[in-house]
């Protein structure tokens, strides 16, 4: 879950890679280093931010035609100067490497290294790719071959990029299970692990794909693929323009990207829904060219995903089983990948990612293939990313970027997409009349509004994280469809503020939850006014005798009356289907300022990343 970035160029370029790491942070931000050629390769490394490592970068007067930079979350090794990359190996700084993803087989390697004499300075997996390429450029006739012969012993996921000491005018790389891009520009060439850290230089993309391995240099580069020969085979891959702007990227009047994100929802539901805006009916083509096919056939759905994409696939499986009629399951990405279950040909999986990189989720679908699953579709914001090329079906939220750690607008665009998905799959098996079909339509077409009148409520969000500050623990309570989305207000308190949260469908109260209440327990309740408010009231009379302390989200005709000890919120009357999107964004907004009473760092959480990229 680290960001990489490399330039080769006719100017100095620790401008482009540094401002290429303030964009990365969000994929960690540990400890930061690069690498530049002066005479040599020169380091610069230190733990903390990369505002850090600029200040480095000022002091040392540090001027470079070329350099490959890194911001780092730990895996292997506390964050630490001599943990963090660039490592080098061979005579002082002969090969300096930078890497993205875990190594598997490290300790293997690190052993067989050891015994030809290689010292090992650091902690982490990186350095043993670096001590590798620098015995393998023993037999190899150049960096690139060397690069090669490497990474064919190496097992599990790498995005590197590597440079010689001795011929310090090119950067070789290589990828294999995590992201890593190309940049093609006028006055040099670069890579680096997001678009967006090449929008300062460049539109004008590669996207790598696993098994290539390219060389950059001041003239241009070339690519061979490695999967069916370690020396590997050229391939061309084609030039995309980047369409991604530096407002969409920029904080704007915002204080925070999280900030930000939960307000750009209203727009992000709109541009995801926006094919079928101005369509009478919804046509499974939105899913792709096979998706009637594909739909006609299925008999049941497997969700995969991890983190707030799970939490949006357990919504789903409410939506359908109620309106499409269709059994579906959900499972762990990480959990689903190492059990043995049973694959029915008929089932259609759905994988869920923001980043389309989730390390675990790729896993998970992969397996799912390989046990006989026959059809897959991927709801992801990526275009890009390896979920999508790995996918059958493809649905992209169109969610823009998201660089926040805490996930806002990619959850309420996902639940969007699993909708649409809902009411496809319903009209296609027949749960659906035209009129009824006419009506979602008009429904999800308001959602965009709806959202709008849902942020109103901040103000009073603002009072209650006041009290929510002082506090150690909070529990989260929902029933139903609404249940998920206790779920996903207790993991945003917890990412962002460290308070201990949980959540629990609130009629499992009684079997053990109840043990915790007390008046220094919080209580946070869902209360839409479905067919299940009249048990929920029952729930949230058993935590006031208690003595607990509610804050309930209800719906404007939920008929729950505010007193002591009992706080309510209300948003508008009960919008159906909607309902738990609508009740996602007051919970984004208390978790948010929450945080900001506690001063916590909001965008960059401790000890977490955005794209997880490594198991």
């Amino acid at each position: 879950m680290c960001g990489i970035i490399g330039a080769i160029g006719k100017a100095n370029v620790i401008p482009v890679l540094l401002e290429g790491l303030q964009r990365l942070e969000y994929r960690g931000y540990d400890s930061a280093g690069l690498v530049f050629t002066n005479y040599g390769l020169k380091r610069l490394r230190t733990t903390g931010r990369v505002n850090m490592l600029g200040r480095l970068v000022e002091q040392q007067k540090a001027h470079g035609l070329s350099g490959i930079a890194h911001t780092r979350w730990a895996t292997h090794g506390e964050p630490s100067e001599r943990n963090a990359h660039p490592h080098f190996s061979g005579d002082e700084s002969r090969i300096a490497v930078v890497h993205n993803g875990i190594i598997e087989n490290h300790e293997i390697i690190r052993v067989q290294l050891k015994s030809f004499g290689y010292r090992f300075l650091s902690d982490t997996d990186t350095e043993v790719i670096a001590h590798l390429v620098s015995f393998k450029h023993r037999e190899a006739k150049d960096l690139f071959e060397a690069v090669c012969l490497a990474v064919a012993e190496l097992q599990g996921a790498y995005a590197i990029a590597v440079m010689e000491e001795a011929q310090a005018d090119r950067i070789v790389v290589a990828r294999h299970g995590a992201p890593l891009i190309l940049g093609v520009g006028k006055d040099g060439n670069y890579v680096a692990s997001d678009v967006s850290a090449l929008l300062q230089v460049t539109r004008d993309v590669i996207y790598l794909e696993d098994g290539d391995i390219a060389e950059l240099s001041n003239h241009g580069f070339h690519i061979v693929n490695c999967l069916k020969n370690r020396l590997g085979e050229p391939v061309n891959r084609p030039v995309y323009e980047s369409h991604l702007s530096n407002e969409e990227i920029g904080l704007g009047s915002y204080a925070h990207y999280m900030q930000k994100e939960i307000f750009e929802q209203p727009s992000a539901v709109a541009n995801t829904l926006e094919m079928f805006s101005n369509t009478q009916s919804i046509a499974p083509n939105l899913f792709g060219s096979e998706a009637e096919t594909v739909f006609t056939n299925t008999k049941q759905i497997l969700i995969l995903a991890c983190g707030t994409s799970y939490h949006a696939g357990l919504i789903a499986r409410y939506w359908l089983e109620t309106v499409a009629g269709i059994p579906c399951s959900v499972e762990i990405a990480s959990e689903y990948r190492y059990r043995n279950p049973v694959a029915d040909p008929a089932t259609l999986v759905v994988a869920i990612s923001q980043s389309g990189e989730t390390a675990d989720t790729l896993a998970a679908l992969g397996y799912a293939k390989r046990l006989g699953h026959s059809y897959s579709l991927a709801i992801c914001n990526v275009p890009e990313s390896a979920l999508i090329r790995q996918a059958d079906l493809r649905f992209l939220t169109r969610a823009g970027p998201e660089i926040g750690v805490a996930s806002t607008k990619a959850f309420t665009t996902q639940l969007a997409s699993l909708l649409l998905l809902t009411v496809t799959l319903a009209k296609m098996r027949h749960k659906l009349s035209a009129a009824e079909e006419h009506q979602l339509i008009m429904t999800m077409r308001h959602l965009p509004k709806a959202l709008q009148q849902a942020l109103l409520v901040e103000p009073q969000v603002e009072i209650w994280a006041q009290h929510f500050a002082q506090k150690r623990h909070a529990l989260f309570l929902g029933r139903g469809v609404h249940y998920p989305i206790a779920l996903e207000g207790a993991l945003k308190l917890k990412e962002i503020s460290y308070i201990h949260a949980e959540a629990y469908a609130a009629g499992e109260l009684k079997h053990g939850p109840l043990a915790l209440v007390d008046n220094e327990m919080p209580v946070v309740a869902i209360a839409p006014n479905d067919q299940l408010l009249g048990k929920l009231k029952s729930n949230l009379q058993e935590v006031q005798a208690r003595g607990g302390e509610l804050y309930v989200f209800a719906d404007a005709d939920s008929e729950i009356t505010p007193g002591d000890h009992l706080h309510v919120i209300r948003l508008s009357e009960h919008a159906g289907l909607l309902s738990p999107i609508l009740h996602t964004i007051p919970l984004q907004l208390l978790a948010y300022h929450v945080a900001l009473v506690k001063g916590t760092d909001v965008d960059k959480p401790r000890n977490l990343a955005k794209a997880v990229t490594v198991e």
